[in-house]
């Protein structure tokens, strides 16, 4: 019995690392790319909110990030092409049936964070409590509708 418990043990971890993610091998990598861009995002977008929700905002730090968030909201959008539906890809095939909706969804999104930034330039935690809410609806809006 020890030694099937031990057996256990050793193959436990190969099993976890076959599940792992997987690896974007198509040539250029668009859904790594784009995944990254996201990141990107969410890395800019994310302090933001915990400022807010903590009730800690610092005028220059909050603005610090929308400027970044600013910078990096277009990255993503160039990686959605019809080819790019393949593991690992997390988007839902509604994606590629609305390319209508999905496009304007991606202007709401972008024109919010324009918004936030134009906020944060003013440094006063109400507007940008006002403008910091549609960034975080249009992300939820396309999760819910295009990711799964």
């Amino acid at each position: 019995m020890p030694h099937k418990k031990n057996l256990l043990l050793l193959v436990l971890p190969i099993f976890l690392v076959a599940c792992g993610e997987v690896e974007d091998t198509r040539p250029g990598q668009p859904v790594a790319h784009r995944q990254q861009a996201f990141k990107d995002i969410l890395r800019s977008f994310e302090p933001m909110g915990i400022q807010l929700r903590q009730d800690g905002y610092e005028a220059e730090s909050f603005l610090t990030h929308a400027r970044q968030l600013a910078a990096v909201k277009d990255a993503p959008w160039a990686y959605f092409g019809a080819d790019t539906q393949y593991p690992p890809s997390k988007t839902d095939d509604a994606l590629w049936r609305e390319t209508e909706t999905f496009t304007a969804e991606r202007d709401k999104f972008l024109q919010a964070v324009e918004a936030l930034l134009a906020a944060a330039e003013g440094r006063s935690v109400e507007p940008v409590r006002a403008a910091y809410a549609p960034v975080q609806e249009s992300c939820r809006s396309c999760h819910k509708r295009y990711k799964h």
